[in-house]
């Protein structure tokens, strides 16, 4: 055996084993984030029994979590709604009735896409934020000094930045469904040859409200995921500002896995137990 192919097969070695250690790192990385996070929201939840202390802190955050996360939700619902229209439509030729076209873009968008895309886009946006805010507070010592003044930093950082996610994502998930099913109607109406009354008329055939109840139960689980990702990496920010960026990125990463991931434990919970569907 010549040398070269010695080192050949040494080197295809190292990179698997490399690539290896890459993957089983992030694996070990996000289970590791998970447990932390799991952990903090315990005691978050603890600190509710001061809920009447930190009412400004919450508002001050639904303001920055819903308010300011509106006009990406709106562009993002309009046209999700549009495209949805569209691709019913093509999938829905020469099969099935145009009257059917409003109840599938509301069924998609109420059940789905609604909740599942309104928490992605503000996950990405607002852990980040979390993450890069309580980091900087973090490897700046303001948390440690917080902790010399006897001022708990998980009741007046994490608590008021949970219950905030917790009531904004379902509010900005009730304006993404009527903005997407919206924008759907309007792509119908002017591009797809279905009138109003037929849209509307297809919509009330299958409306059912445990539809939209459960895309709202999973904008509630999809909030808490979202600010408790974003204060957790925050709150084990090391290492300065390159410290930050890194928490940031681990923010939005475990944020849209997570999301994900509970997206589909959610929807067989809700929609195959508690629900009877098959």
């Amino acid at each position: 055996m010549t040398s070269s192919s010695v080192t050949s097969r040494r080197n295809q070695g190292g990179f698997g084993s490399g690539l290896l250690r890459t993957f089983g790192g992030g694996a070990l990385d996000l289970v590791t984030e998970v447990g932390a996070a799991g952990l903090l929201l315990w005691r978050a939840f603890l600190s509710l029994r001061k809920l009447g202390r930190s009412f400004h802190l919450i508002v001050v955050q639904m303001r920055r979590i819903g308010v300011e996360s509106l006009p990406l939700v709106m562009i993002t619902s309009i046209f999700t709604g549009a495209v949805t229209a569209v691709q019913a439509a093509y999938q829905l030729k020469e099969f099935v009735p145009k009257i059917y076209l409003g109840v599938a873009i509301y069924k998609s968008v109420s059940i789905e896409l609604g909740p599942v895309l309104t928490a992605l886009v503000v996950g990405g946006r607002v852990s980040a934020s979390i993450a890069a805010e309580l980091g900087t507070m973090r490897v700046t010592e303001q948390i440690d000094a917080m902790d010399a003044m006897a001022i708990d930093p998980v009741r007046y950082l994490v608590m008021p930045r949970v219950v905030a996610a917790l009531i904004m994502l379902p509010v900005l998930t009730i304006f993404a469904d009527v903005l997407a099913i919206s924008g759907g109607f309007i792509v119908s109406n002017l591009s797809l040859d279905v009138s109003a009354k037929t849209f509307v008329e297809g919509m009330k055939l299958f409306f059912f409200p445990h539809d939209v109840l459960g895309g709202l139960f999973k904008a509630f689980v999809f909030g808490g995921i979202i600010a408790i990702m974003g204060c957790t990496a925050g709150l084990r920010t090391h290492g300065g500002a390159v410290g930050v960026g890194r928490a940031a990125t681990r923010a939005v990463v475990a944020s849209c896995v997570l999301i994900l991931i509970g997206d589909y434990v959610l929807a067989t919970l809700l929609f195959k137990v508690i629900f009877g569907e098959a």
